[in-house]
């Protein structure tokens, strides 16, 4: 958990930079004082909302400009920042930038605008917030599943955070009744992995556990397609993964890489924030 004292205008020994960057700090008195002050539910940004009624485990409500968590911590929700490159939303969003790009679920609406990438914009802070801090925190939370029982039978380590161990089971029930699928969903390709994104400082959110890659044979992701770690980069889209598969994944939370312009055909990441 990630914590400091707090005072106005700005945290002790954090600068103005850090908190735009989206980090945590404690609120002064109660949480009830704190919820006292936010405002009605009909003036939440709408956003906002969706972010609260996702995590529910975690989140109380939205007050001045700030998530509340129900230990009594708050996360900044607009840092202020006008006209972000792409470079800079990427590298430090706020949580309000995770929801400038609307996810649409169903079938893929060609071709895909350039740096349309919705679900790919994450305040890393907010994830490590709720699935731990470091690896040992994360590994804390992580539990075993048989994937596909009749079709695969191969097992997987996920987080029990959010349920996603649960909902994963289910959509492997689902998956495990089209025997036509089975080359795409064999050899899992990752799951839980502490590591960063290649070619960046920013955490994969395969860090957390809460995300699946599916068999990489049949999958296609941008960087393979360029030979490149070049965000600017013209790519020409490829995709192989079925269309129920992505359904399946979608009726549960997750979002699939394959709808974004830098595009990851075999990862499924639990975002129900974008799907409500």
């Amino acid at each position: 958990m990630l914590l400091c004292m707090f005072y106005s205008p700005f945290p002790q020994g954090l600068s103005q930079r850090t908190l735009r960057s989206g980090e945590l700090y404690g609120t002064q008195g109660t949480l009830r004082e704190t919820l006292r002050r936010q405002r009605p539910a009909d003036t939440i940004f709408q956003s906002a909302q969706k972010l609260i009624n996702s995590y529910k485990d975690f989140i109380a409500g939205f007050a001045d400009n700030h998530i509340i968590f129900k230990d009594g911590t708050k996360m900044i929700w607009n840092d202020g920042i006008k006209n972000k490159s792409s470079k800079l939303i990427l590298a430090k969003p706020d949580l309000k930038d995770m929801f400038n790009q609307k996810y649409s679920t169903g079938v893929l609406k060609q071709p895909i605008p350039k740096d349309f990438d919705p679900g790919r914009i994450r305040n890393e802070p907010f994830f490590l917030k709720m699935y731990g801090a470091n690896e040992s925190e994360v590994k804390k939370h992580l539990t075993e599943i048989i994937w596909c029982p009749k079709l695969v039978g191969q097992k997987i380590i996920v987080t029990k955070i959010n349920g996603i161990d649960k909902k994963l089971i289910q959509i492997s029930k689902e998956l495990d009744q089209h025997p036509e699928l089975k080359k795409y969903i064999t050899n899992i390709g990752g799951t839980f992995t502490w590591r960063n994104i290649s070619g960046t400082n920013r955490h994969s959110m395969h860090s957390f556990g809460m995300t699946i890659d599916i068999n990489t044979a049949y999958s296609d992701y941008w960087q393979w397609a360029c030979k490149c770690i070049n965000e600017d980069a013209i790519i020409k889209y490829k995709n192989r993964i079925p269309q129920i598969i992505v359904d399946i994944f979608e009726k549960y939370g997750f979002i699939w890489g394959g709808k974004w312009y830098h595009y990851d055909t075999m990862h499924f990441e639990y975002r129900p924030e974008l799907i409500q």
